[in-house]
């Protein structure tokens, strides 16, 4: 889920404002990749080898296919830095300095809530209740090893020569250093959070929150999508 770009320590430097860290879905990349692989070859194999109308007709699958799902799977992304936060979504690219947020929510699915009450979904960091649910059960398991491990080191025959003792430190502080288990996507909120905590009231983090459309990926879609029902309503 996270590929973040290391940042320089001091937050004065151009350098370091500018260094963008960088959060993308390697499910979404990996199911985009594929599904690319699969259409492409199947369209060109109706392109080289279909008779008739049939290779035009994957011609105009594929230019509408393609962009969508690279659209989809390939294109989102959220880039954070010390001034803003960018989320380059399917079908649009929003920026919003930490200034104007006003939280960063997350339920069934992660978004921005702008101070002027506009949402924008993070796509790149899709929620996983199955990820959430397997987190939860190794927290209780660490909780539940350590409490066994306490009870052996103060009695017993492992207490007496240490270890129990030993066995009941190295779980419990496994579970102190590394705090409670979190999916993938959550740890990506609290980085998120914790860099709005400490740059939302940074003078450099103020500005305006701008929203641009994809029309490369809408108009790429669109034409395939007209040149598909030509060829279909006069066939």
């Amino acid at each position: 889920m996270t590929t973040p770009e290391p940042q320089s320590p001091s937050p004065q430097s151009p350098a370091a404002e500018s260094k963008d860290r960088v959060y993308r879905s390697p499910a979404g990349i990996v199911g985009g990749v594929l599904l690319l692989a699969i259409a492409g070859w199947l369209g060109i194999d109706a392109i080289v080898k279909g008779h008739g109308r049939t290779p035009w007709l994957a011609l105009a699958a594929l230019i509408l296919v393609v962009p969508l799902v690279a659209a989809l799977t390939l294109r989102p992304a959220v880039y954070a830095n010390e001034e803003r936060l960018r989320i380059r979504n399917p079908f649009r690219v929003i920026v919003v300095p930490w200034g104007q947020i006003a939280s960063l929510r997350s339920g069934y699915s992660n978004e921005v809530v702008a101070k002027s009450g506009s949402k924008y979904q993070l796509w790149a960091v899709p929620v996983s209740l199955r990820a959430r649910k397997k987190a939860a059960r190794r927290t209780s398991r660490a909780a539940a090893d350590a409490r066994r491990g306490d009870r052996g080191g103060r009695g017993g025959l492992g207490g007496g020569f240490g270890f129990g003792g030993l066995g009941g430190g190295f779980s419990r502080g496994d579970a102190d250093a590394d705090g409670p288990m979190r999916a993938e996507s959550d740890k990506v909120m609290d980085d998120l959070r914790e860099l709005l905590e400490n740059r939302e009231q940074a003078e450099t983090a103020q500005g305006e929150v701008t929203v641009r459309w994809a029309y490369e990926i809408a108009g790429a879609a669109a034409a395939g999508a007209v040149l598909l029902a030509i060829l279909l309503a006069t066939g």
